[in-house]
């Protein structure tokens, strides 16, 4: 059974994950601020987390490196997490943070599916910019 944590403040978006990753077979659970994305996987570890790049006043971008700096102590398991992104000059930051892939809005279901199919099993999924693409803030 898949388990997806979504951290998102738009309806819109959690509308759109419920419809392309849930199911009898998965359950998504929700949370409306960054701030309590550590908190929902140290309650339950989720086979998936999925950030929106702008929620509130705790982002995508703060609640993924949040969630690698636990992981890197210790204090919670590496999880996948996939980050919706605005538009493709955000891939940096996506890349900056670790997350294993990334989707740029506006989502669709059968991308969003391959996305969590992808790393679920261990990969990545990437959009905007071909991953061997230098990043701009190392050169």
């Amino acid at each position: 059974m898949s388990d997806v944590l979504l951290a998102t403040d738009a309806d819109w978006i959690h509308d759109e994950v419920e419809a392309a990753l849930g199911g009898a077979n998965s359950q998504l659970r929700r949370v409306r601020r960054g701030a309590d994305v550590v908190a929902a996987v140290q309650d339950r570890t989720p086979t998936l987390v999925v950030l929106d790049l702008q929620i509130g006043n705790m982002g995508g971008m703060a609640a993924c490196t949040a969630l690698r700096h636990e992981s890197a102590s210790g204090r919670l398991p590496r999880v996948p997490i996939i980050m919706l992104l605005d538009r493709e000059h955000d891939v940096f930051l996506a890349r900056r943070c670790d997350a294993d892939g990334w989707l740029i809005k506006p989502l669709d279901s059968f991308r969003l599916r391959r996305a969590a199919t992808a790393v679920e099993k261990g990969g990545t999924f990437i959009e905007g910019v071909p991953e061997g693409t230098p990043d701009p803030l190392l050169a």
